[in-house]
């Protein structure tokens, strides 16, 4: 069979020959009559052996993988933690007893000299690795420092390794399987899955960050439907969610497409953990540079009202909803009055606010409207087009003949832009307020600047 489609249940089918590798001094006495009481035994009975003597078993798991090269030996023995740990996560603390401190748990996955298992085994190996050591990394205890093997200081002269050069070493192998994947459909997922584990370390979201890694998870985040699907995009909205606790990550996460991108999912999506996960990552941003504002731009205000009127069952979600509605509303308050004009014009909800006729808005505001390639002016001229608002295509009209009146080039820069063309349709729209915009507009793209102050609406 093809190891990339191997299960834990098929390899554990497996008859190992411990006793040809006690032989061989490959494994000890104590190590064959440990495997001989645990191997081929029930689930209830290897619970109460590693109740009773864990660290024991866990110390002749890792000498069989670093001392033993045959594949399948290898194989078997990563099926057999990777079922321990399954049935009881919390069992991944027997790598870091106190009775392990000289034995360097890590090393056969992670050993720089040979690469081993995580870089140069078959997908099933890579896989199991990967899972075993992000549970045995979570697992350590964090009070400790320096180069340590599972969790302790270790006393022993031998080299062990350090839990930095893991967590590199775990970094690089998931940007790997991020941009060329080992497994056609479960090298992604696995990385993702990993990761979501791992991004609580600080270590590993600053590899992560400094290895370019966020542009790697940004294709993900779009809307699922298949269980599958749904499950990669929960870990990777969840990936994000970490990444908004680590202030170097918020440069990637405001310059990528990660705001718009979150927004589609959260419009779409009916499962409530996806919501849940990034409702929390918009509460953590919403305070953080320019975030607060893409979110105003963006429309989050109204898709969260629209949020809060479902009925979810999970609270942690209804007061997050709770909470980042207010903040929205305090970040619109703290807005310039061109932020709020921009909103506005972004939303397409054009009404006659009174920075529109305030002349020390357009005065003091004029040379930001050339921003991104005169964006704001192309959004107002794709109002014209699109909106069946009178009062959204009257404002627009007013705030284009405003925009000819202060700027020095304001009538050049509109004929470029086709303005023009677009108001004259207007001209004879049903409306009044349409057409005398319209009209005032027209005037000013003709005659320019110089004689708009004749033009006063």
């Amino acid at each position: 069979m093809d190891q990339a489609e191997l299960t834990t249940e098929q390899v554990l089918r497996r008859d190992i020959p411990w006793e040809a590798y006690m032989t061989t001094k490959l494994i000890s006495g104590t190590g064959l009559q440990l495997l001989r009481r645990y191997d081929k035994k029930p689930e209830s009975y290897k619970a109460q052996l590693l109740e009773d003597d864990g660290p024991a078993y866990v110390r002749v798991f890792v000498s069989i993988l670093r001392d033993i090269f045959k594949e399948e030996t290898v194989e078997y023995v990563l099926a057999l933690i990777d079922e321990m740990l399954t049935a009881n996560p919390k069992r991944a603390r027997l790598f870091h007893e106190k009775s392990l401190t000289n034995e360097d748990t890590y090393e056969p996955f992670l050993n720089y000299s040979v690469l081993r298992l995580l870089w140069k085994g078959n997908w099933f190996v890579q896989e199991k690795s990967c899972k075993i050591l992000a549970l045995i990394v979570s697992a350590r205890p964090k009070h400790h420092g320096g180069a340590v093997s599972n969790g302790e200081v270790a006393s022993s002269k031998s080299k062990v390794t350090s839990i930095d050069d893991v967590l590199k070493g775990l970094v690089e192998w998931l940007c790997v399987q991020l941009k060329n994947p080992s497994h056609p459909s479960r090298g992604i997922p696995a990385a993702i899955s990993c990761l979501a584990t791992l991004l609580k370390e600080p270590i590993v979201r600053s590899s992560f960050v400094q290895a370019d890694g966020v542009k790697l998870l940004i294709p993900f985040i779009s809307p699922a439907s298949t269980q599958q699907s749904i499950q990669l995009l929960y870990e990777t909205c969840l990936c994000i969610w970490l990444l908004s606790y680590y202030e170097p990550a918020f440069e990637y996460l405001a310059t990528s497409r990660t705001l718009p991108r979150l927004l589609e999912v959260v419009k779409s999506s009916t499962k409530e953990k996806v919501v849940r996960v990034v409702v929390l990552t918009f509460r953590n941003l919403l305070h953080k540079g320019t975030f607060g504002a893409q979110m105003v731009d963006l429309g989050l205000p109204q898709i969260v009202q629209s949020l809060k009127t479902q009925a979810w069952s999970d609270e942690d979600l209804l007061e997050a909803l709770n909470q980042l509605e207010e903040g929205l509303k305090d970040n619109i308050k703290k807005l310039s009055s061109f932020d709020k004009y921009k909103q506005e014009v972004f939303l397409g909800h054009l009404d006659w606010s009174p920075m529109h006729k305030d002349p020390m808005f357009w005065r003091e505001n004029i040379k930001i409207f050339e921003e991104n390639d005169f964006q704001i002016l192309r959004v107002l001229i794709t109002i014209l087009d699109t909106s069946s608002d009178p009062r959204a295509l009257a404002v627009a009209c007013f705030d284009l003949s405003r925009f000819v009146q202060h700027h020095p080039a304001g009538r050049v820069i509109l004929t470029d832009l086709r303005a023009k063309e677009r108001v004259m349709k207007l001209m004879n729209h049903e409306n009044a307020e349409v057409t005398k915009n319209a009209l005032v507009c027209i005037q000013r793209l003709f005659l320019g600047a110089k004689y708009a102050s004749f033009l006063q609406a």
